[in-house]
């Protein structure tokens, strides 16, 4: 698995160090308030598990899984909501704690879906914020790093469900998602590997 990386961008101490101040911004930020995050699925697991230790403020935590991108590299342009909330947000700040901002537009709809169930307040944290032309604008009210435009995986983020349980975040080298390297190639290869 880690000889599918071709440089390891942020470090898991450097996360860990960048998620504490995260967490005392947040803390101070929310304080006195009804907070609820609201993590996407699957690939912000990670963060918001450690986002939600390192926020010293009782609060509620709620997912939403949607889908944009399949096992490709690139958003479909296509959002699906394949797992809802659990309740409703009428009364609560909600917090959408996300792994990465990309191409915009799945955060973009998830917004406009938020939007429409008049929470008291709706704001975005992102671990990660790709430094790339956008195709949806949204708003980024904290973040971790800015990164540059390479696929990347770990702490999270996949390739065709693969490299998430990584504890660092790295850039995939293009050999693994090329076309000749299609997931199933990835998956029997790294079985090869063992």
């Amino acid at each position: 698995m880690h000889q599918d990386i071709e440089e390891i961008l942020l470090s898991e101490e450097q996360l860990q160090e960048k998620i504490a101040d995260l967490g005392k911004q947040i803390t101070r930020d929310y304080a006195g308030d009804h907070l609820l995050l609201l993590g996407t699925l699957k690939g912000a697991v990670p963060f918001i598990a450690d986002l939600a230790r390192a926020i010293e403020l009782p609060l509620e935590l709620d997912y939403m899984a949607v889908a944009s991108y399949g096992n490709s590299t690139q958003s479909s342009g296509i959002v699906r909501i394949i797992k809802d909330l659990e309740g409703p947000i009428d009364q609560k700040h909600v917090l959408i704690i996300e792994d990465i901002i990309d191409s915009g537009l799945t955060l973009h709809y998830l917004i406009d879906l938020l939007k429409r169930r008049n929470p008291l307040s709706l704001k975005v944290c992102s671990l990660l914020n790709k430094e790339r032309l956008r195709i949806k604008d949204v708003p980024i009210d904290y973040y971790g790093f800015t990164i540059p435009d390479k696929f990347v995986v770990g702490y999270g983020l996949d390739y065709a469900q693969l490299y998430r349980n990584l504890p660092y975040i790295g850039i995939l080298k293009p050999s693994v998602y090329s076309e000749e390297a299609t997931p199933e190639k990835t998956h029997k290869s790294m079985a090869e590997q063992k």
